[in-house]
């Protein structure tokens, strides 16, 4: 069953390194992409990912219950899902009020803080997904 937690994981992980730290920034820097295009694009594209990422952590979960669990894969695993809340329930909607905002037409909002939650508990994910992939194929 790790090997199901571990290819389950490395599919979250390439989703998170794909979309968060490729498509997001690049977006911006496309012709044409204004701040309330690009904040529109980012918030479908983040909903998807989101909900994504739930059925993943949750398939993981269960895969995780089913089968022997490495102390590392299990401790990174429970990093990763409350990562992944917290993000959900605490950042998000700090992050949407603001993207709200601009794409009525408020472009001098000031700059959220949240944003930069976000980008490090992506970094947390990511360090705890690649600690899944590895402790569940060893």
């Amino acid at each position: 069953m790790n090997v199901v937690v571990g290819a389950l994981s490395a599919v979250w992980l390439g989703m998170v390194l794909a979309i968060s730290f490729v498509e997001a920034p690049v977006k911006f820097r496309a012709p044409g992409v204004t701040l309330p295009i690009g904040l529109g694009i980012g918030r479908r594209v983040f909903a998807v990912l989101n909900r994504i990422e739930v059925a993943l952590a949750a398939a993981i979960v269960v895969a995780a219950l089913l089968g022997a669990r490495p102390p590392a894969m299990a401790v990174a695993g429970v990093v990763a899902v409350l990562a992944l809340a917290v993000q959900l329930v605490a950042v998000r909607p700090a992050l949407t009020r603001r993207s709200d905002r601009v794409l009525v037409g408020d472009t001098e909002a000031p700059r959220s803080h949240a944003h930069h939650a976000y980008i490090g508990l992506e970094l947390v994910k990511v360090l705890a997904l690649i600690t899944v992939v590895v402790s569940a194929l060893r």
